[in-house]
């Protein structure tokens, strides 16, 4: 599982996870994240970030 940090405030997608404070299960993949799905911090579009290394 992979981790995805959001490049305008370092917010942190954990595949493993989830985002259950907004209704994604853990374990959802960042390409299954709906394409509306925003960072739950600044609210920027999921194209804003990048796999972490």
């Amino acid at each position: 599982m992979a981790k995805y940090v959001c490049t305008v405030c370092g917010y942190v997608y954990d595949e493993e996870a989830g985002d259950t404070d907004n209704g994604i299960k853990a374990g959802t993949k960042f390409s299954e994240l709906p394409d509306d799905w925003t960072c739950p911090l600044c609210s920027v579009p999921k194209e804003q970030f990048e796999i972490q290394e």
